[in-house]
C-alpha cells in the first residue's frame, strides 16, 4: 500500500469514527436513558441528529469513538457495541455495529458517496424506537469493542485507553433484529439489535 492509499484508508476510518460518535449519541438518546433535555438537535450529513449537552457525556462518547480510530485503521475492529445492562450487570440489549474496511479499495470511493451510505443508517436509527425494549430500573450502559486480534501490550498509547471487559454472557444465542446493512467497497457495515432469548422448553406434566 502506498502513501496515497494509506491516506485514503485513513480518511475512510475517520469518517466511520465520526459516524459512530453520532450514532452512539442517537442510540443513548433513543433509549431514553437521560432526560430529553440532555440532548440538542443538530444537523450531521444533512440529517437531524442528537448531540449531548452535558460535557462529561459528550466527552465520554467522543473518547470512546475516537479511541477506536487506530484500531479501525489497522483493521482490528470487528464489532462495536452499545450495551445496556440490568442492575445485576447482565446485558439486556445490545446495539451492534459490525464492520469491515477494505483498505485496498479505499481510493475507489468518494467521501460524498460514503457519507450518503452512512446517512441512511442515521435516518433508520431516528425511526427505530419501536424496535427497542424498555430499560429496567438502575440500569447502565457502555461502549464495547470486539477486536479480531489483540494489539501488543505497550505497542501504543491508544491501547491503554481500552480495558478487557468482564461483561456477563447470555446462556443462549440472542434474538437478533436487523436494522440496516451496507455491503459495498471499501466499507461493509451491519447494524442490528441483540436481545436475550428467554424461550425455555415447556415442562412435561404428569398425566
Amino acid at each position: 500500500m502506498n502513501r496515497k492509499d494509506d491516506n485514503q484508508s485513513g480518511e475512510v476510518a475517520r469518517t466511520v469514527v465520526e459516524f459512530l460518535e453520532v450514532a452512539i449519541t442517537m442510540i443513548v438518546s433513543l433509549k431514553g436513558f437521560y432526560p430529553s433535555a440532555a440532548f440538542e438537535r443538530r444537523r450531521y450529513m444533512n440529517v437531524v441528529v442528537q448531540r449531548a449537552r452535558h460535557p462529561e457525556l459528550r466527552d465520554y462518547i467522543h473518547s470512546a469513538a475516537s479511541g477506536l480510530l487506530p484500531f479501525i485503521e489497522k483493521g482490528l475492529v470487528e464489532r462495536v457495541a452499545v450495551i445496556f445492562f440490568s442492575e445485576d450487570n447482565v446485558p439486556v440489549e445490545r446495539f451492534i455495529f459490525k464492520l469491515t474496511i477494505n483498505t485496498s479499495c479505499a481510493g475507489l470511493v468518494e467521501e460524498s458517496q460514503l457519507e450518503f451510505a452512512l446517512r441512511s443508517f442515521l435516518i433508520k436509527l431516528s425511526v427505530s424506537k419501536s424496535l427497542v425494549k424498555p430499560l429496567p430500573q438502575n440500569c447502565r450502559w457502555d461502549v464495547t469493542a470486539y477486536l479480531r486480534s489483540l494489539p501488543e501490550v505497550g505497542s501504543s498509547k491508544e491501547g491503554e485507553l481500552w480495558i478487557p471487559t468482564d461483561t456477563k454472557q447470555w446462556q443462549k444465542p440472542p434474538v437478533i433484529t436487523p436494522v440496516k446493512s451496507l455491503n459495498s467497497e471499501p466499507l461493509c457495515l451491519q447494524l442490528y439489535l441483540e436481545h436475550p432469548n428467554f424461550s425455555e422448553p415447556q415442562p412435561c406434566h404428569a398425566p
